[in-house]
């Protein structure tokens, strides 16, 4: 990976734990997180005149990415429920990072150097430390474990759809607008009881707007850097979200600067030139 990619999937990542942390601040995350994907979609409409269509040849890979997002999404917001954000969020992501490295092997022939394969088990180890520290003071159910679990193994299989899916499309910004459009379509379906799409972005525009925005230029970014560089490292910087969750909570919602979130972070910031060489 070249420096532009590392620090565009950076970026993506600084995105991700943003509007993620939104949704969950939020007073009601799964109407917010409809808001935001609806809004997300009308504001790409009129790009796609810019980019066209995807080819035929990713139409699959949407197909199952988008279906892979919305189960996805409905594992994670229950987690949170039962789970809080501090505790499910690394999780996820740590599970997506080490499943995606197999994954990638198998499904591209994708094999990692000693140092990218040691960049992402340093990821995945101050992933796992975040939850743990988390784990200590909130505590876990085997219910929220289970929802974790699956929205762990649903990230990992929409980041692979994903990745295939910007590779055959021609163009990275047609396949993220079109995935856009359509994951709203059906996170519209699955919330269908609590009231009309429209309905729902009319009472949370104004907080979905902005994560509307952050989520669809974390997700063009992170495309853009799988449409050519390797899928496993790319997607572990990616997943260092939890971590700039965590100095987001830190800097700006005040919570303690503890010694294991300290050991994360030290952990994460190794890692990245570990990537970039690997």
């Amino acid at each position: 990976m070249d420096l532009t990619d590392v620090s565009l999937a950076l970026l993506s990542a600084v995105l991700h734990a943003g509007w993620n942390a939104a949704v969950k601040a939020s007073r009601n995350p799964a109407q917010v997180m409809t808001a935001q994907m609806v809004l997300g979609a009308v504001l790409v409409v009129p790009a796609l005149l810019w980019s066209g269509l995807p080819s035929l040849a990713s139409c699959g890979w949407i197909a199952a990415s988008t279906l892979m997002n919305v189960l996805t999404v409905s594992a994670l917001l229950r987690a949170y429920e039962l789970g809080g954000f501090g505790l499910v969020y690394p999780v996820v992501r740590s599970l997506a990072v080490l499943m995606v490295v197999p994954l990638a092997a198998v499904m591209t022939g994708e094999h990692l150097g000693t140092a990218g394969f040691l960049g992402i088990l340093v990821i995945s180890l101050a992933l796992a430390v975040l939850a743990w520290d988390a784990a200590r003071e909130e505590g876990i159910t085997r219910a929220a474990m289970a929802w974790t679990l699956a929205a762990g193994i649903g990230t990992a299989a929409y980041i692979m759809c994903d990745a295939q899916g910007v590779r055959l499309s021609g163009s990275p910004w047609a396949y993220g607008f079109v995935v856009s459009i359509t994951n709203a379509a059906a996170m519209a379906w699955r919330q269908r009881r609590a009231g009309s799409p429209w309905g729902q972005v009319s009472a949370h525009w104004m907080l979905a707007l902005p994560i509307a925005i952050a989520a669809m230029g974390s997700y063009l970014l992170i495309l853009w850097v799988w449409s050519h560089a390797p899928i496993a490292p790319a997607a572990a910087l990616r997943d260092t979200s939890a971590i700039f969750a965590v100095l987001i909570a830190i800097f700006w919602l005040k919570e303690p600067f503890t010694r294991m979130r300290i050991a994360a972070v030290l952990l994460a910031a190794a890692a990245v030139p570990l990537l970039r060489f690997g």
